[in-house]
């Protein structure tokens, strides 16, 4: 399970990049630049969540031992 966490946020980490590259400045919301800022804002909350839960097995872990 550890593994595909990593793989998850690896991914996240790349979709990122990539979105950022289509970011125009000028005309951040519109567009395909709109669409960027939104996939940039889900694949955080996605990296938020992994880590959430990559805490919280740890902690499952500590109290079942």
């Amino acid at each position: 399970m550890k593994l595909f966490i990593y793989t998850v946020i690896f991914l996240a980490v790349v979709i990122i990049g990539y979105s950022a590259t289509v970011l125009n400045f000028e005309d951040l919301l519109k567009g395909d630049s709109g669409t960027a800022v939104l996939v940039i804002v889900g694949s955080l909350c996605l990296i938020i969540l992994m880590g959430i839960l990559l805490t919280s097995r740890s902690i499952a872990e500590k109290h079942n031992s």
